[in-house]
């Protein structure tokens, strides 16, 4: 099992910006020394919610302060962004970091980042198509000839090349249909218990992801799958619990507002599963959450026997780990990382997923 952990840049309890910022900063260069093997900065606009926009920029500071640790982004929001502008700044980052850029793509959810953008949000589909397709021309080919609907482009050489000969693409997944997407594609699968992936749907949504590799003509094996939890390490179950707890509810309380359109609006095409869950994360509870397996919470022991017991349900590869939200004091998350490199990474670095999945 490999580690990884996430960064929403999130501004609940009134710190300056530049608090906000630096402290996270921190949290990146230390996942390197505590045993982290990549760190996952997340785009958002606009709201306390999130405050990195662009995670390129913060992962190029990361990149000239690190050595190893691998750079993924957890996500870039294709339809918000132009498709060259992201094949050059990921291809520099790339070459800047000698190869360590893992490109975490998705369609974006919040309607007030697409308003506000002017992007219709009824056809980010469409445009996250055109938009892998661009930039697998930009990255593979000496100049980019594209007619699309969204997108149009005759004879441009783009420059720089990544330094890896194929950049990993992580694609979100949600939706069975998402799944199939991202096999369809041969891309990395990001998905996560956060949104509310019960166990019995992890291991439909696994079978549809090989089935949509195999429809496609993809090897089945080698594949890598990115699965965000909350996790937090204390010295105790009850502390733990504890200091957690509000950070958790912060998180579920803020996602409600910025998720879906208010109730009783109508559902965004594509998108209707989010109204789901935005009356979900209104009201649930955090004993809820623990019985979802939403929230792995706990002394060292029971996080590690946990986490390998999710990877047999889940099929991950790679965990990643939210630990810094809810204003969550920094320090707190810092002892949460250090427990977790002497005492759970150790216990599950040889951790595998079960087999490939007949489906």
């Amino acid at each position: 099992m490999r580690f990884g952990m996430l960064h929403l840049f999130e501004n609940p309890i009134e710190k300056t910006e530049h608090e906000i910022i630096h402290e996270q900063m921190e949290l990146m260069r230390a996942a390197e020394d505590l045993g982290f093997d990549s760190v996952w900065p997340a785009e958002h606009h606009f709201t306390e919610y999130g405050y990195c926009a662009s995670p390129a920029l913060s992962l190029a500071a990361i990149a000239c302060e690190t050595k190893r640790i691998r750079l993924g982004t957890g996500i870039v929001v294709l339809p918000l962004n132009h498709p060259l502008r992201i094949a050059e700044d990921y291809a520099f980052l790339d070459q800047l970091s000698n190869g360590r850029v893992d490109l975490g793509i998705g369609r974006g959810y919040q309607p007030s980042e697409f308003s506000r953008y002017g992007v219709d949000q009824t056809t980010t589909r469409e445009q996250f198509r055109e938009s892998i397709e661009v930039i697998q021309q930009a990255w593979t080919k000496e100049r980019v000839d594209y007619q699309g609907e969204h997108f149009n482009f005759r004879d441009v050489p783009v420059r720089p090349k990544p330094h890896q000969d194929s950049v990993p693409i992580w694609m979100a997944a949600l939706s069975q249909e998402t799944f199939e997407i991202a096999g369809n594609y041969g891309f990395n699968l990001l998905y996560g218990s956060v949104f509310g992936l019960s166990r019995e749907a992890a291991i439909q949504r696994r079978k549809d992801y090989f089935r949509g590799l195999a429809n496609a003509g993809h090897s089945l094996e080698g594949r890598s799958a990115g699965c965000l939890m909350m996790v937090y390490v204390a010295e105790t179950m009850e502390q733990a619990r504890d200091e957690f707890r509000e950070a958790v509810i912060w998180y579920y309380r803020t996602i409600a507002k910025y998720v879906a359109p208010k109730q009783g609006d109508e559902p965004i095409k594509t998108y209707e599963m989010y109204t789901s869950f935005r009356d979900l994360a209104s009201a649930v509870s955090w004993e809820a959450l623990m019985e979802r397996e939403a929230v792995v919470c706990g002394e060292p022991d029971y996080v590690a026997e946990k986490l390998e017991e999710l990877q047999q349900v889940y099929g991950f590869t790679d965990l990643l780990c939210w630990t810094r939200l809810g204003g969550l004091d920094h320090r707190k998350v810092l002892k949460s990382m250090e427990l977790m490199r002497d005492k759970v990474i150790p216990k599950l670095r040889d951790s595998q997923p079960p087999p490939i999945p007949e489906f």
